[in-house]
C-alpha cells in the first residue's frame, strides 16, 4: 500500500488532523513518525512526505513523488552531492513545496519590532533599566549618542518581495513610509511598493534607503549579496534588518560597517553560523539587536502549515497544480 508519511511525534497530531488527512487520502497508509529507523523501514512505500523527513534518506525514497516541508527556506538543497549519496538533491525526481504563507504576519511584526526599537532607542533604555539607571535622552534627541528618528516619511528598501515582503510593504505604507523593492523578476508589481528593481539595480537604490530589510533565501545567487560594497553604498544613518538567511550577509563586512560607522545599526534574526558564536563582536555592539532565529515563531504556526498541506493534498489527489512549488535548482 502507498504510504503518506507525516513526520511528527504521534502525540503531537490531533485526531481531527489525522481524520482530515484520512478523508483526503482514504486509500493510503498514514504513517505518523519522526523515528528514522521506522521511516527507513517504510521508505520504499512512501509516496508523500510532509512536515519532517530525514534528508539523507531521500536517495532511498525511490517512490517519493511529493515532499511538503514545514518551513519556507529550502537552502538545504545547496548541500554538496556527497551528503545525498552522490546525487544532487535538486536532480531528484520529486516535487518540493514549502510553507510560504505561514510567516508574513509574525515576521512582519518582528521586522517592525526591530525598527521601532531603533527609532525609540528602546534597546538602550532596556540596558539602562537592567542596571536600575534613570537615563533620559539629551534635548538634542540622542540616547547615548544614538539618534531618535521617526518611521514616517522614511524610505524602506525591501530586498525580496514575496509573501513576507508584501505584508511588510503594506505595514510600512501605513506608517507613512516609501517602499522600494528588489526582486528577481522586477516586472511583477506589488501593492504598496512604489518602485521595483532587479538584483542588478541594488547598488543604485541602496543610497536612497533609510531602512534595508532582507527577506531573501540564501541561494547561489544571493550568498554574500551584502558585503563591503553594499554597506558602503548605504547611508550612514541607515539600518539593516535581516530575517531571511544569515548567508546573504558577509558577516565580517557587516561587523566592519557597524564599527566604522558606514551604517547606523542592524537588527539580526539570522546568522552565517547558528547559534551565533559567543565571541562574535555582534553581541557587544550597542547598535545591534540580536534575536535567536525566532522571527517565524507564532502560536498559529501548526494550524497555518497544516492548512497549506491539506489544501495541497487535495490538489495532489485531484491531479491539480500544487501551491508553493519550489524550484529545486534555484532553491526557492
Amino acid at each position: 500500500m502507498k504510504t503518506l508519511l507525516f513526520g511528527a511525534n504521534p502525540g503531537d497530531v490531533s485526531p481531527q488532523q489525522l481524520e482530515t488527512i484520512r478523508q483526503i487520502a482514504p486509500d493510503m497508509h498514514i504513517l505518523v513518525s519522526e523515528d528514522k529507523s521506522q521511516i527507513e523501514a517504510a521508505i520504499a512505500e512512501i509516496e508523500i512526505a510532509a512536515r519532517s523527513f530525514p534528508h539523507d534518506l531521500l536517495p532511498k525514497a525511490s517512490n517519493l513523488r511529493w515532499l511538503q516541508q514545514w518551513g519556507a527556506g529550502a537552502d538545504w538543497l545547496m548541500r554538496a552531492p556527497e551528503a545525498s549519496g552522490g546525487v544532487a538533491f535538486h536532480r531528484m525526481d520529486f516535487i518540493l513545496t514549502n510553507a510560504s504563507g505561514v510567516h508574513p504576519i509574525q515576521i512582519t511584526e518582528h521586522i517592525f519590532a526591530f525598527l521601532l526599537t531603533f527609532a525609540r532607542q528602546l534597546h538602550l533604555a532596556m540596558r539602562a533599566q537592567s542596571k536600575s539607571e534613570w537615563r533620559r535622552p539629551s534635548r538634542e534627541s540622542f540616547f547615548d549618542g544614538q539618534p531618535f528618528f521617526e518611521l514616517y516619511d522614511k524610505t524602506m528598501l525591501l530586498v525580496g518581495v514575496g509573501a513576507i515582503g508584501e505584508r511588510t510593504a503594506q505595514i510600512a505604507k501605513a506608517f507613512g513610509m516609501r517602499v522600494i523593492g528588489v526582486r528577481r523578476n522586477p516586472e511583477q508589481s506589488v501593492p504598496h511598493v512604489e518602485r521595483m528593481v532587479g538584483p542588478d539595480g541594488l547598488i543604485d537604490v541602496l543610497p536612497e534607503a533609510d531602512v534595508v530589510v532582507l527577506t531573501i533565501p540564501v541561494t547561489h545567487e544571493t550568498k554574500g549579496m551584502f558585503g563591503e560594497r553594499a554597506f558602503k553604498a548605504m547611508k550612514k544613518t541607515a539600518y539593516i534588518v535581516n530575517i531571511g538567511r544569515g548567508g546573504t550577509i558577509d558577516e565580517k563586512a557587516l561587523i566592519k560597517a557597524l564599527g566604522a560607522g558606514w551604517i547606523a545599526g542592524a537588527g539580526l534574526d539570522v546568522f552565517e553560523t547558528e547559534p551565533l558564536p559567543e565571541d562574535s563582536p555582534l553581541w557587544q555592539m550597542d547598535n545591534v539587536i540580536v534575536t535567536a532565529h525566532y522571527a517565524g515563531l507564532t502560536p498559529h504556526y501548526e494550524e497555518r502549515a497544516m492548512a497549506i498541506f491539506t489544501e495541497n493534498l487535495r490538489r495532489y489527489r485531484a491531479g491539480q497544480p500544487l501551491k508553493n512549488v519550489v524550484d529545486k535548482k534555484l532553491g526557492y
